[in-house]
């Protein structure tokens, strides 16, 4: 399909599709909070034990390594527990940003104070009145024990939580932590798990391994189809890694070294593999984002440009766009980006899953509309799904990366002379074109 044609189409369909935002977006999440603050008084009995079944877990980062760490499970709904889990089925059904608040506020936080590196005084994740300080990769009882369980788990597993604290209904969704937000939280004082829960051998095996480092096991249970989701939820739990190295992982961060572990492995995978034969655009919008990844002939080279609109939740204050980018060269990086965080991550990997199950490598540029329909911070798990999805769409062609860049321009919200400035692969053709004319004189 010519690349005039496949954006008169997108264009078309976007409009057609283009989701309607409540009007009172806050008070409708702080009505629902009241909602899950009902349902959860009318569930505690009266020793303050909460049972429920727990889908996941969330370890926070702040004052790390002392850190808070929780098992997450809903105030209600327990027979939908796995829904309440951040994952592609949110994506395939079309969440909305109210959807994704309302799912992660709908989950209670039980918490206790960790140390990352130990167990002991500070956590009840070691044996019973035990005092001395243990390692996470012996703690399978107490607390942080049945933490781990729900981690390694196939499927959510029953719990029984006792509280000895009030519920917190402080909305934990702000623009300074957007990975995972939570939603009301409660201290806890035990846990005990109410079965036995199921765990796949492949995580078994990656258990039982005291000399497997976490990045082997990280992508052993890649290529075991266990997707990013569910591999950052063991990591987070210190269930990855020889035994000496095994530590708790802020699930804020564990998101980024799944996503960038995997992501470095894949490209070792397509980095001898022939490059694509023309250049394609794809293009898909979710949750306010528009995202236009253009793969052209070369090498495997990688680039995000993030153009975020005044009004979006990247850019709440400002009268203009603000625009942030990051580059990868053949090699890989050898530093965390500076400028797109997560987002980086999340999308390369997208894009490298689908070079490789084509068994190609290319140029790549992905430019990331954020619009001011995004007015909440939903998370990294939309760029990944965004991306991911783009490639089921059928491409757009352009002769080359310049033309693609040139009808491109026009449907951008910034002038091309701004991308330029902001983006290697698009600056490089213009330095191309000075060298050609330098050439020429």
């Amino acid at each position: 399909m010519r690349l005039d044609e496949y954006f008169e189409g997108v264009e078309r369909d976007r409009e057609a599709d283009r989701r309607q935002l409540v009007e009172d977006k806050s008070y409708a999440i702080l009505e629902y909070l009241e909602d899950v603050e009902r349902e959860f008084e009318r569930k505690l009995d009266g020793d303050s034990m909460f049972g429920s079944t727990s889908p996941t877990i969330f370890v926070g980062h702040s004052s790390y390594p002392n850190v808070s760490t929780g098992v997450l499970s809903p105030v209600g709904n327990e027979d939908r527990a796995a829904e309440f889990e951040t994952g592609e089925h949110w994506y395939e059904r079309d969440f909305s940003i109210e959807d994704v608040f309302e799912h992660r506020t709908g989950l209670l936080n039980s918490t206790r104070p960790t140390d990352v590196r130990s167990v002991g005084s500070t956590d009840p994740g070691g044996s019973a009145g035990s005092s001395a300080p243990g390692s996470v990769a012996d703690a399978w009882d107490g607390f942080l024990g049945v933490q781990r369980e729900v981690a390694i788990a196939g499927r959510p597993v029953d719990v029984e939580i006792g509280l000895e604290g009030k519920l917190n209904l402080d909305l934990d969704v702000s623009r300074t932590d957007v990975s995972t937000p939570t939603g009301p939280r409660a201290p806890a004082e035990n846990a005990t798990l109410a079965e036995n829960p199921y765990v796949p051998r492949a995580v078994k095996k990656t258990l039982s391994d005291d000399e497997w480092g976490a990045t082997g096991a990280m992508n052993y249970l890649y290529n075991r189809d266990f997707d990013v989701y569910d591999i950052k939820t063991i990591l987070s739990a210190g269930a990855l890694g020889t035994t000496d190295q095994r530590r708790l992982v802020p699930t804020r961060w564990s998101i980024t070294a799944v996503d960038d572990t995997v992501g470095n492995y894949l490209r070792g995978q397509v980095s001898n593999a022939p490059s694509v034969d023309t250049t394609e655009v794809y293009y898909e919008e979710f949750l306010g984002n528009r995202f236009w990844v253009i793969l052209t002939p070369g090498q495997w080279e990688f680039e995000l440009v993030e153009l975020k609109a005044p009004g979006s939740i990247w850019n709440p204050d400002a009268e203009s766009y603000r625009i942030t980018s990051d580059h990868e060269s053949y090699e890989g990086r050898t530093r965390y980006v500076d400028e797109t965080a997560g987002a980086f991550y999340a999308a390369r990997l997208g894009v490298l899953e689908h070079l490789r199950e084509r068994d190609r490598q290319a140029t790549v540029l992905v430019l990331r509309h954020v619009t001011s329909d995004y007015w909440g911070p939903a998370g990294v798990w939309q760029v990944r799904e965004t991306v991911r999805h783009a490639f089921e769409n059928e491409p757009g062609e352009s002769e080359s990366f310049r033309g693609a860049i040139t009808e491109l321009a026009p449907r951008l919200p910034v002038p091309t002379e701004d991308l330029r400035r902001n983006s290697e692969l698009v600056a490089g053709l213009q330095s191309q074109l000075s060298d050609f004319a330098t050439r020429v004189a």
